[in-house]
């Protein structure tokens, strides 16, 4: 069981069913749905490819929920959409517009802790000898543009209250993980911080990328030593990229198997794993109120699923 802040509300994820809760003017509104899950035996199922898929479902389950709380919001809480938006949902209608809005996020999140940082490093190609530590330099301007991005939007007023429902969300799984009465009085005393966490998921993905692009790029060169007398050219540069953006599915489904891992086991190891994650939940989770626990509460008991169990990974 898993999920996701929105605007005064919490969307949760079980394995059947997805539950938006949103708290508006008249209280609690309550939509739950059955998930549409990939057949037994389907190849969208194996391990290394379905991260990249669940990836992609959260993303646009993601997005949807996160306007439909929008549209349940109290008044004040509430936005006019931008011309641009209210053009585009107008040319694309409702549901190939939310499709263009998760296609286009994860464009922008490519461009901007990807696609940056390769073509920044990628400057120093011809003064750096060694794959290692470029990718090193490489991962190192992802992390730095990562965690401002992180600390800017942690310091918005507006987010703050998305934030502490985050936490409510992550209270709440972490009391059912418990195995306690799901009370507000329980959630209330759990950590706010889970290694679950989407977040951390981003951050893991960053680290590993590190690892997967110097291998890689090794193993490139070894193959293709030609290569090597063209390093610092543009079309140089312009191959390590596009071989990188290529391998970001790869990466996405390394860091999704060890997520998961990690998620089934609690030992020194995995919390050595997660802690970084861990340490970026102070940013992007606020402590929430009661309000916002009874939110998490009830989203929680929406997806809990018929067999005892059967949410276990």
């Amino acid at each position: 069981i898993g999920g996701q802040a929105l605007i005064e509300g919490i969307l949760m994820r079980g394995p059947e069913k997805d539950a938006i809760v949103v708290r508006g003017a008249d209280g609690l509104t309550v939509e739950v749905s059955d998930r549409k899950l990939n057949p037994k035996g389907s190849w969208k199922n194996l391990p290394f490819i379905r991260g990249i898929f669940n990836l992609f479902d959260a993303q646009v389950v993601g997005v949807k929920a996160l306007m439909r709380s929008a549209d349940l919001a109290p008044e004040e809480m509430q936005e006019e959409p931008g011309k641009f938006d209210q053009w585009l949902e107008k040319k694309l209608g409702s549901e190939r517009f939310q499709k263009a809005l998760v296609a286009m996020g994860l464009c922008l999140s490519i461009a901007l802790f990807f696609l940056l940082p390769m073509t920044v490093a990628s400057f120093f190609d011809k003064a750096i000898s060694s794959i290692l530590v470029l990718n090193l330099l490489e991962g190192l301007i992802r992390m730095v543009i990562f965690l401002g991005y992180m600390l800017l939007i942690s310091r918005m007023k507006e987010m703050r209250r998305v934030f502490s429902y985050h936490g409510a969300e992550h209270k709440t799984i972490r009391c059912y993980e418990a195995g306690l009465p799901l009370s507000v009085e329980n959630v209330r005393k759990m950590t706010r911080f889970h290694p679950r966490c989407g977040t951390s998921f981003l951050l893991v993905i960053m680290v590993i990328s590190i690892l997967i692009f110097s291998i890689a790029s090794s193993l490139l060169l070894t193959l293709f030593p030609g290569l090597n007398a063209l390093r610092g050219s543009f079309g140089y540069r312009l191959l390590m990229i596009a071989f990188k953006l290529l391998l970001l599915p790869l990466v996405v489904g390394i860091t999704y198997e060890i997520n998961r891992w990690a998620g089934r086991h609690d030992n020194g190891f995995t919390r050595v794993l997660t802690a970084p994650g861990m340490l970026l939940q102070h940013f992007t989770t606020n402590e929430p109120d009661d309000s916002m626990i009874e939110v998490g509460i009830t989203a929680v008991q929406a997806v809990l699923p018929r067999e005892a169990g059967a949410d276990r990974w």
